[in-house]
């Protein structure tokens, strides 16, 4: 699909020698003097992940959590899941019989965070510069100052309220009692010497010593089952990962304990049609990859676990012959009663980074909801995630809140490969939409022959509970097309989701990349 140029828009980024996109354009340019600087995409992929938990700090940050996947020309694909656990004293049971039905805001929401020890990890094992490196610009930034952007200042503002409830958060993240505006310059002195500390001694700094004893007071005086000995036992580790094959292009996720399987049962559900007939903005296309989310997320919110207690394997899950009686199941002139759909509700960062050497790296690091649990410790100013929120408290569920384990997780990063080769490195943040997102971009690429930008600038859709949202942008015979048919269309009250891609053309030998136009961010290609 052509793009018009009389009409608003972005065209795809095109170079030769290496490509960044992010959710901001500070940290895209930080990737990109990463990679000029002679660094691997994965150098430039921590050191863009931390300056945005800098700049974009209801978005992600050091007290949450990250995945990574990471594609060598000739090497098998590596992942990396760096997700925190409950504590080795977590008790459903406890919780049960204290009256609690879910854990929710709780403070047991909060998760060991596993992003730094991750970080390091990925460094380890793809990186040329080190951790110290690596940190440099998000310290110059939380110490020196940056000006928030515009998408950022306008999230901001809605959270006033929940900083204001916590001495910590209140102290770090607020100005003046107030949300700093577009354009005002803020630092993070506090958490520029937390980065410092990790810089200079790795990150069991964070596990172990001040810092950990600091997390552990602030969460241990509101009741959390973590102990210092649950920060200095954590560890994430190398996962291989799940993948389907949708019309010849191989799509690759992270494993459970993250949601990926979702959106490879929804493509293997959505391989029995014939998506291409249908016109991408049309009813019918909209009404069959709803009916297809619904049944990939009943499969999520029955099976996915922390993958040690799951109890039917990923391989069955992923089965064809499995998918093709889940889409008989698909009604196209009626919307299906299903099992009662996610809640979306929370905030991530996705960035991808290709490099000259075609290392592609595809990142996600999140606090889960909007500046995570609301509560940050008031010297180190770590802002800590509520995770634990996907746990569930139902007894005999796989995901059930307990001793040592990973909750479901909700960001998921993503790859698509084609004859061993990675085609496209690609994620789309926004909670429980990541598999819709994944999906729909795929979609738009391989069946409407949409370029990157196009495949992330068309409207999004998805539900919440019985309601099915759409944003601005849906064409009014689409909408009413979906009532039709039994879906209780509202309009999204704020935009789906935020994707990154990168597509490596490997005849031509360019990079081409595409940017969320609903952030403030961009690609960039040297």
């Amino acid at each position: 699909m052509s793009r018009d140029f009389q009409l608003p828009g972005r065209s795809p980024v095109i170079a030769c020698e290496g490509m960044a996109a992010t959710s901001h354009p500070l940290a895209t340019l930080t990737a990109i003097d990463a990679l000029r600087a002679g660094g691997s995409a994965a150098d430039a992929a921590v050191a863009a992940v931390a300056t945005l938990c800098v700049i974009e700090p209801h978005m992600t940050g050091i007290g949450g959590d990250c995945f990574c996947l990471v594609s060598q020309p000739g090497k098998p694909v590596w992942g990396y899941n760096g997700s925190g656990r409950a504590g080795a004293k977590a008790s459903g049971q406890a919780l049960r019989a204290k009256g609690l039905s879910e854990i929710g805001n709780s403070i047991h929401a909060v998760t060991v965070p596993g992003a730094i020890e991750a970080w390091e990890a990925i460094l380890t094992a793809h990186g040329r510069f080190g951790l110290d490196r690596a940190l440099a610009p998000a310290i110059k930034y939380a110490g020196g100052g940056f000006p928030v952007a515009a998408r950022v200042a306008w999230d901001w503002q809605r959270y006033v309220g929940k900083l204001k409830a916590d001495p910590g958060a209140s102290k770090h993240y607020l100005f003046n009692g107030g949300a700093p505006k577009e354009g005002d310059v803020i630092r993070f002195p506090a958490l520029a010497a937390t980065l410092k500390a990790i810089a200079a001694k790795g990150a069991r700094a964070f596990y172990e010593g001040e810092i950990a004893d600091d997390m552990v007071k602030t969460i241990g005086a509101r009741g959390s089952f973590l102990t210092t000995e649950d920060f200095f036992r954590h560890r994430g580790e190398a996962v291989k990962p799940i993948s389907t094959n949708y019309r010849g292009l191989d799509l690759l996720e992270i494993p459970p304990n993250a949601q990926g399987l979702t959106a490879l049962v929804m493509l293997n559900i959505l391989e029995n049609f014939d998506v291409a007939s249908l016109d991408p903005f049309g009813v019918d296309r909209f009404h069959l990859v709803l009916e297809a989310a619904r049944l990939g997320f009943a499969i999520r919110d029955t099976h996915i676990a922390d993958q040690a207690h799951m109890r039917t394997t990923a391989a069955d899950l992923l089965d064809k012959k499995f998918a093709k009686k889940l889409a008989s199941l698909i009604d196209m002139k009626k919307r299906a009663r299903q099992p009662s759909a996610p809640r979306p509700g929370s905030d991530t960062v996705y960035l991808t980074v290709v490099d000259r050497d075609r290392m592609a790296v595809s990142f996600i690091n999140s606090l889960y909801s909007s500046f995570g649990l609301g509560i940050c410790t008031e010297k180190s100013g770590i802002m800590l995630t509520n995770r634990g929120a996907c746990f569930t408290l139902e007894p005999d569920h796989p995901n059930t809140f307990g001793p040592n384990k990973r909750p479901m997780h909700t960001i998921i990063p993503a790859l698509a490969m084609r004859n061993g080769r990675c085609d496209m490195s690609f994620g789309v943040m926004g909670a429980h939409y990541q598999p819709m997102g994944h999906v729909q971009i795929v979609l738009n690429m391989l069946d409407y022959g949409m370029d990157v930008q196009q495949a992330i600038d068309a409207p999004r859709f998805f539900f919440e509970g019985e309601k099915t949202d759409v944003e601005h942008g849906t064409p009014a015979a689409t909408i009413e097309g979906l009532k039709a048919r039994g879906h209780d269309v509202v309009m999204a009250s704020s935009p789906w989701g935020g994707g990154q891609t990168i597509k490596i053309d490997w005849d031509r030998g360019v990079l081409i990349g595409g940017s969320e136009p609903r952030k403030d961010g961009c690609a960039l290609g040297y």
